[in-house]
């Protein structure tokens, strides 16, 4: 267990002499060329981004100050790689002044920034107007805009493929999508999507979403949208716990997708924290003999939490503690909070370069759909989140047969023996792709892993229409341990997964039948259009 910040932040810090003395040495010797070259009017424009635009290039007070600037951030870069500490407090060094270095990039403060000087002189004045328009905006939103919000509503251009809410209870409405194809194959399908985030990230706009794609193979798909509690709730679903997501929502939908279609079993995908929802619950049905899904389908998954990458810096005892006490009996994880977070793990792109734009500059950034999605985060209740953090993240009991409960049963994934298709990003800093693939070691039943390129949602989010990206796949049956060697022994292929998943599911799926006009059945009557209202409550 790593120690916590607050126990770990005294310990004293310090780098072998040696070292040291190589760093000072380096820093004089690049410091000294930096300045001969400023001196001679020869010192070019670093590759950094923020530092690219013309105004900078033109001035050479500014070009010596960004040249500097990057110096000094190497120089801590490497003193941290230097320093005599353990490796979790090297990671929690290496954040923590990740943080302090991006944020005193001298192109997030306008008298440093002779690109957004040169913008307000440019527009008489206007940019720094807007600017600070744009600074009261989003002061009065909570968050900083990554993207015009204005062009987007969730059932008019996002989230618009046709279906029906055929269920519903306090944590979830479950969507049937209307069929595309004449036949269907027997068995439906149902999406577990992550509850930190709405579904919809899986049914952008026609030409990304995995949802319409999936149904125009010719599955019936069912989709989880969960509610997004608020503080002015009064029925208390602030209380919920895991075991009551993984009864009353995951096994659910389920069962309800069973129950409409007519099949025993179904085809059961997760993403994300959905897949460890959906897992835990399909362990928590194995333990009463049950046999819900016939096929499981992991993206980005953690199953096995040894190794969760940057975010292991948020992970010790004492914040495990306060947020047990703070909302581990009732109350809400605030949405703002949990993107806040993951925001500040990239935080050049996902932070500062929203303040530069949107407020330095003035500039209203581009309508895109991903990040409408990103913005629109949820509130999680409080003793789902504190069991998850605890029992995850903190103490990986998950992957230990019998250690993890759900309610008074024991949840052993090693039970689980239905195929399985196991997704991972290569460039995940959510999910590592090692640690995704560690799911490989704990399921049973038949497996197929594949490793897709790019990040944790652009990875996953890869039409084949696009003709973007690769990934690559091994036909060797046997999965070691060692994700390297899989990795050597896998094959690179052009273009996006989905194919090589479709192909896999239709194996599945049973046999084709004609597909039905009406959505749901006797027992469970069309509520709403898609794509639900709850999707549409907003985190306050």
């Amino acid at each position: 267990m790593n120690a916590p910040i607050s126990a770990a932040w005294p310990v004293p810090v310090s780098v072998a002499p040696d070292a040291l003395a190589d760093i000072q040495a380096d820093f004089s010797r690049e410091w000294l060329r930096i300045c001969d070259e400023a001196q001679r009017g020869v010192l070019a424009p670093p590759a950094d981004r923020r530092f690219r635009g013309a105004a900078w290039a033109a001035s050479r007070q500014h070009l010596l100050m960004a040249h500097a600037y990057l110096l000094s951030a190497r120089v801590l870069s490497r003193m941290v790689d230097a320093a005599q500490v353990g490796e979790p407090l090297r990671n929690r060094l290496r954040f923590s002044i990740m943080q302090w270095v991006d944020a005193l990039s001298p192109s997030n403060f306008l008298a440093f920034n002779p690109d957004a000087q040169q913008s307000i002189i440019d527009t008489a004045g206007q940019a720094l107007r807007d600017g600070l328009a744009n600074l009261a905006n989003d002061l009065r939103k909570g968050r900083i805009s990554q993207t015009d919000d204005s062009q987007f509503e969730i059932g008019r251009n996002v989230a618009t493929t046709p279906g029906q809410v055929v269920f519903q209870n306090p944590l979830f409405q479950l969507i049937q999508y209307t069929p595309q194809t004449d036949t269907v194959y027997e068995r439906p399908l149902v999406i577990v999507p992550p509850n930190i985030n709405k579904f919809y990230i899986l049914d952008l706009q026609p030409a990304n979403s995995f949802v319409r794609y999936a149904v125009a193979q010719g599955h019936t798909v069912f989709m989880v949208s969960w509610r997004n509690p608020l503080s002015s709730d009064t029925d208390g679903v602030d209380q919920a716990t895991w075991a009551e997501y993984l009864d009353n929502a995951v096994l659910k939908a389920l069962q309800v997708a069973s129950d409409i279609s007519g099949q025993d079993q179904v085809n059961a995908l997760g993403f994300c924290v959905g897949g460890t929802m959906l897992a835990s619950a399909l362990a928590l049905a194995q333990a009463r003999g049950e046999h819900p899904a016939a096929s499981l389908t992991l993206l980005t998954t953690l199953l096995d939490f040894h190794d969760t990458g940057v975010l292991q810096v948020f992970v010790d005892e004492a914040h495990a503690m306060l947020r047990d006490q703070q909302i581990g009996q009732g109350g809400l994880m605030a949405g703002r909070d949990l993107a806040t977070t993951f925001s500040f793990l990239r935080p050049n792109e996902l932070v500062w370069n929203y303040v530069v734009g949107n407020y330095l500059k003035g500039q209203t950034p581009p309508a895109f759909d991903l990040l409408f999605w990103n913005g629109d985060s949820t509130n999680l209740p409080g003793p789902f989140f504190t069991w998850y953090f605890r029992n995850t993240y903190l103490e990986n009991n998950l992957k230990v047969p019998g250690r993890a409960r759900a309610g008074d049963v024991a949840l052993d994934l090693t039970r689980l023996k239905m195929p399985a298709y196991l997704y991972g990003s290569r460039e995940d800093h959510i999910v590592p792709w090692t640690s995704a693939y560690a799911s490989t070691q704990l399921l049973r039943g038949p497996l197929r892993f594949v490793l897709g390129a790019s990040g944790h949602i652009a990875g996953v989010i890869n039409p084949p229409e696009a003709g973007k990206r690769n990934y690559w796949v091994s036909e060797d049956a046997a999965l070691p341990g060692d994700p390297g060697v899989w990795f050597s022994q896998a094959t690179e292929r052009a273009g996006s997964w989905w194919p090589d998943w479709s192909q896999w599911l239709a194996e599945h799926s049973g046999a084709k039948r004609r597909a039905r006009t009406k959505a749901g059945n006797a027992r469970y009557a069309p509520i709403e259009p898609a794509p639900g209202s709850y999707v549409k409550v907003r985190a306050t």
